[in-house]
């Protein structure tokens, strides 16, 4: 199984604790996600995040084709990182960290996801042909509206 990676790190003009709390909420997801991707939470979430919960989401990232997702909640340490992991959807897996660091005039927030693509050898050309440049214009959307939401937020960090 061939197992790839992205990382993504950006700075957020914000405090920990509003990052965390933006970040953490399964519902502001579909704020960052790009819209050509139909997403949706589809079950019920919880106020706070914790260990073992499971968020289901429909969305169509390729083709018009409706997918539905299902992650689970697997680590959490509140103000630092928190992990979500593929239980059901279109990869054979998936690993997705999300780190919160305090620094200077705001917090670093970083993204690494490890995940396979099904279907062996033809997993390997989709990624090559389309799922590879997918996952980074979802990346770059986020990065974009991320830096939308919380530009000129600088004054709140006192």
């Amino acid at each position: 199984m061939k197992i790839y990676r992205i990382k993504r790190t950006q700075h957020l003009p914000i405090s920990i604790s509003e990052a965390w709390s933006f970040f953490s909420s399964a519902e502001n997801l579909s704020r960052i996600t790009p819209p050509w991707m139909k997403f949706e939470v589809t079950g019920e979430l919880p106020d706070r995040m914790y260990p073992g919960m499971i968020a289901t989401y429909r969305l169509q990232p390729v083709l018009g084709i409706k997918l539905s997702w299902m992650t689970e909640i697997t680590h959490v340490k509140e103000n630092e990182y928190f992990v979500d992991e593929q239980r059901h959807g279109p990869y054979r897996f998936w690993h997705h960290q999300h780190h919160f660091k305090e620094v200077e005039n705001g917090v670093e927030m970083t993204d690494i996801v490890h995940y396979a693509l099904p279907y062996s050898m033809f997993g390997k050309i989709a990624h090559e042909i389309t799922v590879k440049k997918k996952l980074e214009e979802i990346f770059r959307y986020r990065h974009q509206k991320v830096e939308e939401l919380f530009q000129g937020r600088r004054s709140h960090l006192a």
